[in-house]
C-alpha cells in the first residue's frame, strides 16, 4: 500500500501519458531485446539462471565489478534457480494481489548474492519472470513517483509497497493509461525524470 492516498489530478496523468509517449518515441525499440530473451526463456524453464542474471545486469547498466558478483558466480547454478523459480512462482501467482505476488517474490531472492538489500536487480528478475504483473523499480522511477506527489519510503517491503502504488494508479487511472501493465507505468515514471 502507498505511504499515502493516491489521487492523480488530471494534469499530472497528462504528464504520466506524455512521459509515456516520450519515452516509446525515444528509446530504441531494440532496447528491450535483452529483457524480452531473459524474458522468453524464464517463460520456458520456470527459473532464471546466472547467465541471465548476468544479461539483466548488463540491461539495467549495472556493474558487474563487485563482491556480490563473484559471491553469486560462486554459487551453483541450480541453487540460483530454485531461487528464482519460487521468486517466479510467487511473481506469476494470479490468487495473489500484484503487492503480495511482489513481497513474496522478492523473498524468494533475498537470500542470493546480489539481492539482499536493493531493489534495481531484484525487480528486473520479478518483471522477467512476469512481466505482465512486476515493473522495474530504480532511483529514477522513484523520483518520477515523487515528482507526482507520491510518497515512497526506503524501507523493508519497498518494492511490493512500489508495485502496490502502481496498481492502485494503474486502477484509478483514466483511459488509456488505465489499460497500461506495471511495466509501462515504470518507463513513464523513469522518463518523467530524464
Amino acid at each position: 500500500m502507498p505511504d499515502q492516498p493516491l489521487a492523480l489530478a488530471p494534469e499530472q496523468w497528462q504528464r504520466l501519458a506524455a512521459a509515456h509517449h516520450a519515452y516509446t518515441g525515444t528509446v530504441s525499440p531494440y532496447y528491450d531485446e535483452t529483457l524480452q530473451e531473459v524474458t522468453r526463456r524464464a517463460c520456458t524453464s520456470g527459473s532464471i539462471g546466472k547467465a541471465d542474471i548476468g544479461a539483466l545486469l548488463m540491461w539495467k547498466r549495472l556493474r558487474a565489478d563487485t563482491p556480490w558478483v563473484a559471491e553469486l558466480m560462486a554459487w551453483p547454478d541450480i541453487d540460483v534457480r530454485r531461487a528464482t523459480a519460487a521468486a517466479t512462482t510467487a511473481a506469476r501467482d494470479t490468487t495473489l494481489s500484484l503487492g503480495a505476488a511482489a513481497q513474496a517474490g522478492r523473498a524468494a531472492l533475498a537470500h542470493l548474492p546480489g539481492f539482499r538489500t536493493g531493489d534495481a536487480l531484484a525487480s528486473a528478475v520479478l518483471t522477467a519472470a512476469a512481466p505482465d504483473r512486476m515493473a522495474i523499480y530504480d532511483r529514477r522511477a522513484h523520483g518520477g513517483l515523487r515528482t507526482l506527489g507520491i510518497t515512497l519510503s526506503h524501507a523493508s517491503g519497498r518494492y511490493s509497497r512500489y508495485i502496490e502504488t502502481l496498481d492502485h494508479l494503474l486502477a484509478a487511472a483514466p483511459a488509456p493509461i488505465r489499460t497500461w501493465t506495471p511495466r509501462d507505468m515504470d518507463t513513464a515514471l523513469y522518463w518523467m525524470t530524464a
